[in-house]
């Protein structure tokens, strides 16, 4: 499996858990659209941060 979950990095807590199984990225005017390989979505008004693709993690930061 290639699914990887999505983070928001919070500078005084760290990561939060945002979605699991995330199977698509899609960029948007107005932040990310998170996919899972369920079909769930999930916009957040964040950019990239870091794609740690081996370790299977998507942060994000808000915008």
């Amino acid at each position: 499996m290639c699914e990887a979950n999505a983070y928001l990095y919070k500078e005084d807590d760290g990561e939060e858990l945002i979605l699991e199984n995330v199977d698509r990225v899609i960029p948007q005017e107005n932040g990310i659209l998170l996919e899972d390989i369920f079909g769930k979505r999930q916009l957040v008004k964040a950019r990239i941060k870091e794609m740690a693709l081996v370790d299977h993690k998507i942060i994000l930061e808000k915008i």
